[in-house]
């Protein structure tokens, strides 16, 4: 089982939305343990959540939410909804990119359940790495968030960079915190692998600590579209007897133009439970 954190990280949303939710009856927790009030989620619980967000971005209210989900809609009945939103969606792809490639990604997530994944989980140790990186906050850890906070300060890194005479610089790491603001915004942190000695001006230079234990996955495509690759590392996490400890890093390991050709490894790091 997840702890309500641990949750809202695989599920890309807040920790308050869930506690909304679990206060109006739209998404209860597996268990809450009755001394210290603590929620418990399971990785099948995905599958409600992201129905919950698909209806959510369909436009439904969470009153309408609710009563969609009591009819037990099935997953074709869902499928072709969304897919009705996305033809809207596209008369205005200017306006609205970002939200159309959530759509889809929860799309995706909602056609994948029950079916056993075709990627393949390691685990292995990560090792420690020096890396150059600049940091902003995103409102939260969904990737509508993320994408435009993180683009730009991979941009201006790699040109800073550049501008200094860093060279044999790379991959790309990227890792998150909370901003500790309480309201589920995110620390994003976008890193390049630099060689030793590296200094710029206005850049921050450190050892980022490896980790000792991490179950790792692959995913190839746009990172609009990681969202089910990082869920069904979630439900293998839990099936799998181990939980997280943090959000997820991203390595990343090919960056060509044609964003459908990126090649990503999601590392998160694991203990027993």
């Amino acid at each position: 089982m997840f702890i309500i954190g641990d949750f809202a990280r695989h599920g890309r949303v807040s920790v308050r939305m869930l506690r909304h939710y679990d206060a109006i009856g739209l998404l209860r927790p597996a268990r809450v343990d009755p001394h210290t009030g603590y929620r418990f989620y399971t990785a099948d619980q995905l599958a409600l959540l992201n129905r919950v967000i698909a209806l959510k971005e369909l436009g439904f209210t969470l009153e309408q939410v609710k009563a969609i989900l009591d009819e037990r809609f099935d997953a074709d009945e869902l499928r072709g909804m969304l897919r009705l939103r996305q033809a809207e969606l596209e008369t205005a792809l200017a306006e609205a990119r970002g939200r159309l490639a959530q759509v889809g990604a929860r799309l995706r997530a909602i056609e994948s359940e029950g079916r056993m994944s075709t990627q393949d989980v390691v685990v292995k140790k990560i090792p420690a790495v020096r890396i150059a990186e600049l940091s902003g906050v995103a409102a939260s850890f969904g990737p509508q968030h993320i994408g435009p906070v993180i683009g730009p300060l991979y941009e201006e890194l790699c040109g800073r960079l550049e501008a200094a005479g860093v060279t044999g610089f790379g991959p790309g790491i990227a890792y998150y915190e909370d901003a500790g603001r309480g309201d589920g915004s995110v620390l994003v942190h976008a890193g390049m692998t630099v060689p030793e000695g590296t200094a710029v001006e206005g850049v921050e230079v450190h050892v980022l600590p490896g980790i000792e234990e991490a179950a790792t996955v692959v995913h190839r495509g746009s990172m609009d579209t990681i969202l089910p690759t990082a869920q069904n590392l979630a439900r293998w996490i839990g099936a799998n007897g181990y939980r997280t400890r943090e959000y997820a890093r991203e390595l990343y390991l090919e960056c060509p133009e044609d964003r459908s050709r990126w090649v990503t490894e999601i590392q998160e790091a694991i203990v027993r439970t």
